[in-house]
């Protein structure tokens, strides 16, 4: 054999050796997974996974100019005139406070105030807060495009904080309502309004909690499901919108938890469920259709659960049922526990009066309730105040004899400590001016009967007598008075 056939004998026993080789490693060693990262990132990651800042996308559903851009058409600026500082009003403790803007004029004879609506209807109708617009002379609308409309009041409730104006114009961007009982905790939400009178401004947060009740409303009725989002808001947002990623309103911002009175962290909105039905009842019968169970209720605790000897720690506890309630016709009892409204859990009152508020007089709802630690369920049918099914016109005004009466405003009950009564709001010659009554007399009692609205004056007025009645009452400015009058 010559050299070079030597050499290609070598080189070829190397290669053939090489593959023996590898052929017994792989038999022999189990193989190895390699995965090799693609351009797709892993849907999976520790919590402490760092990334790259300079290439984050945002998730989809968190960019927030498409709800900004559809929402914000629909909130106004409002801006009101009073004739005077009387009107002014501060009905807050240091913790919660309204937050509609600076009343005070510098001492001058009138003064001014500022918040934010929404347009909800293409034909001029508007919510916003009652406080934003109570009490005003006059009220200035102010349109997302800078056109400007003077406003009258279709209605206002004050035991939700909620009111309904008007301006002449068509063609306006309604909102679209959303649905705040379907929110969750931790969702995405944007607040737009107008603070410190910086127009359509917008910032968002989330849902921090749901149903909360901070008795910051004077009403002796008062109805408060907040909603709590962080979404930064100050003076000049109440009345604006809260709405969430669609753009659709689920609550109208209200109040603020501030120690100073500008925004330090928490918002409260009135939930869209109850905006709507209030507005609706607002615009159509120009009150509220006030649908009740007729009981006392009080949040369910480890305490009361204990003094009680409940089975359950939440819930909403009956302490009282009223006669010829929609609760007693039921058969709800006292020490019963109602843990449901229509399937949708009530753990506190806050919940179960959200649930009922609603409704409307007439309206039937399921409850769900624990009595000796078995679970029960009944159809009720609610009542109004007057422990009817009937649907409530409003009669604003009545005239008899010379003499105009109307029922009373709710701040002026609230500011005279008074549960109810009638106003005379015109005198013209006749037996009630000669009786020596003045504008501005509320009446309370008549022969020692309590008079709390127009129809219980109107009966007793409607009632054979030939004799002359004993007529109780107080001015505003909280002087007693008592007249004479004969029939």
């Amino acid at each position: 054999m010559n050299k070079r056939s030597l050499v290609m004998a070598m080189v070829f026993s190397s290669i053939f050796g090489g593959m023996i080789a590898l052929v017994g490693y792989s038999i022999v060693v189990p193989k190895e997974t390699i995965i090799q990262q693609t351009t797709e990132r892993n849907p999976l990651a520790l919590t402490n996974y760092v990334f790259d800042s300079s290439d984050f996308i945002v998730p989809e559903g968190l960019n927030f100019v498409f709800a900004a851009k559809h929402a914000t058409p629909s909130v106004v600026h409002i801006r009101t005139r009073y004739s005077s500082q009387s009107g002014a009003r501060s009905p807050f403790n240091d913790l919660f406070r309204e937050y509609f803007g600076d009343r005070n004029n510098g001492g001058q004879n009138f003064s001014r105030g500022a918040g934010s609506g929404v347009v909800i209807s293409s034909d001029g109708f508007i919510v916003t807060n009652n406080h934003v617009i109570d009490d005003a002379s006059e009220i200035e609308v102010v349109l997302n495009d800078n056109r400007s409309y003077e406003a009258k009041v279709v209605g206002v409730d004050g035991s939700t904080d909620l009111a309904v104006i008007k301006i002449e114009e068509d063609h306006l961007v309604p909102i679209k309502y959303g649905s705040s009982e379907g929110i969750q905790i931790g969702e995405w939400v944007l607040a737009i309004g107008n603070p410190f009178e910086f127009r359509s401004t917008v910032t968002a947060g989330i849902v921090s909690a749901k149903s909360r009740n901070i008795q910051i409303l004077e009403s002796r009725d008062r109805i408060e499901s907040f909603i709590q989002t962080d979404a930064a808001v100050n003076p000049g947002n109440s009345g604006g919108a809260l709405v969430n990623l669609n753009g659709e309103l689920i609550g109208i911002n209200t109040a603020i938890a501030s120690p100073s009175g500008a925004f330090a962290g928490y918002s409260f909105a009135v939930p869209s469920s109850l905006v709507r039905k209030v507005v609706d009842d607002l615009v159509e019968y120009g009150t509220v259709q006030r649908a009740l169970l007729g009981i006392q209720i009080r949040d369910v605790s480890a305490q009361l659960a204990e003094a009680e000897d409940l089975d359950v720690v939440k819930g909403v506890y009956v302490a009282d049922v009223g006669d010829n309630s929609a609760a007693k016709m039921a058969g709800l009892e006292r020490g019963d526990v109602i843990v449901a409204i229509d399937n949708i859990d009530v753990n506190s009152v806050a919940e179960l009066q959200e649930q009922v508020a609603i409704n409307r007089p007439g309206d039937k709802v399921l409850v769900r309730y624990l009595r000796d630690g078995i679970q029960r369920e009944v159809m009720a049918t609610l009542r109004n105040s007057s422990g009817t099914t009937e649907i409530v016109e409003i009669n604003s005004e009545f005239e008899v004899e010379g003499a105009t009466f109307s029922e009373v405003q709710e701040k002026t009950l609230a500011d005279l400590k008074l549960d109810g009564g009638v106003q005379v709001t015109d005198l013209a010659s006749g037996k009630w001016k000669d009786a020596g009554l003045r504008e501005g007399f509320i009446i309370t009692r008549i022969d020692k009967q309590s008079i709390k609205k127009l129809g219980d004056l109107k009966r007793f007025l409607n009632r054979p007598s030939s004799d002359g009645i004993l007529i109780e009452g107080i001015y505003p400015n909280g002087d007693k008075a008592y007249y004479g009058l004969g029939l």
